[in-house]
């Protein structure tokens, strides 16, 4: 599901960071030189050359168009979420549903 916002519309992250202004603390030296190169390779990117197969590419076209965005963003998408921790398997997200929401879950490894 793709979640559209107005163009200046706040995302919850973002209303709590402007809720708890007062409360951040300026980073200095070392912590502050290594949070600068994080977040200047975070905003880099390179391009690469993927085999996958015509099956599989197919697939993420149609998911991509489904969705409204780029397959290679898709692809981006997906990548980030598995290195991150964040992309669920199946069979988790199965159980988690059936048991509730305090069930553990194993991320995609």
């Amino acid at each position: 599901m793709v979640v559209k916002m107005k163009r200046n519309e706040l995302t919850e992250e973002e209303k709590l960071i402007e809720n708890n202004i007062d409360k951040l603390k300026p980073v200095s030296g070392e912590k502050k030189a290594k949070i600068e190169k994080i977040l200047t390779g975070a905003r880099k990117s390179k391009s690469i050359s993927l085999r996958i197969s015509v099956y599989d590419l197919d697939k993420l076209k149609e998911k991509a168009e489904k969705n409204g965005i780029p397959y290679q963003t898709l692809i981006n998408s997906i990548l980030h979420k598995y290195i991150t921790n964040q992309l669920l398997e199946e069979d988790e997200i199965l159980k988690a549903l059936s048991f509730g929401s305090n069930a553990d879950l194993k991320y995609a490894e």
